[in-house]
C-alpha cells in the first residue's frame, strides 16, 4: 500500500457516522421504553424484599420476646429497646435491624399490632404515599403473593 492510500483509508466518512447514529438512535428508541417502563416494578420489588426482611426481624423479637412489638413502639422497637407495653422480656441488646428502611418511594412502613390480616400489618402505601391506589401507586402489603 502506498503512503496515499493509507491516507485516504484512515478515517469515516461522513454518511457512515450518520448510519452507526441512526442505528443507535433506533436502538435507544426500541430498547429504552422497555427498560425504563420497569422501574417501577422494580421498586415494588424492593418493598416486598425489604418488608420480608423486616418481616423475619419482626419474627426474632416475638422469639425472644413472646410478643410482636405494639403499633405504639412500632418498627422502632427493632432497632432500639421500646419502653411502654408489652414490654420486651428479653430484648436482643443487638437490636434485630440496623436502622428501620424506607420504602423505595421515601416513606414510612407502616406498622399495625394486632393486624387485621395476620397478627401484624405490615405495608407501603406505595408510588403515591397514599393508602389504595391502582398499579404503581397501589398498596403493598407483607401478605401480598408477589407471584399475583
Amino acid at each position: 500500500m502506498t503512503m496515499k492510500q493509507m491516507k485516504k483509508s484512515g478515517g469515516f466518512t461522513l454518511i457512515e457516522i450518520m448510519v452507526v447514529m441512526v442505528i443507535l438512535g433506533l436502538l435507544v428508541a426500541i430498547v429504552a421504553p422497555n427498560i425504563l417502563g420497569r422501574s417501577d416494578q422494580a421498586r415494588v420489588t424492593v418493598a416486598q424484599t425489604q418488608m420480608s426482611n423486616i418481616a423475619n426481624a419482626l419474627d426474632l423479637y416475638r422469639l425472644d420476646n413472646g410478643h410482636y412489638p405494639s403499633t405504639q413502639q412500632g418498627l422502632q422497637a427493632l432497632v432500639s429497646k421500646p419502653s411502654g407495653s408489652p414490654e420486651p422480656r428479653n430484648w436482643n441488646p443487638d437490636g434485630y435491624l440496623k436502622s428501620v428502611p424506607q420504602d423505595p418511594w421515601d416513606n414510612d412502613y407502616q406498622y399495625i399490632s394486632p393486624g387485621v390480616n395476620g397478627p401484624y400489618d405490615l405495608y407501603s402505601y406505595g408510588a403515591d404515599g397514599r393508602e389504595g391506589g391502582d398499579e404503581d401507586a397501589a398498596d403493598i402489603s407483607v401478605w401480598d403473593d408477589p407471584n399475583q
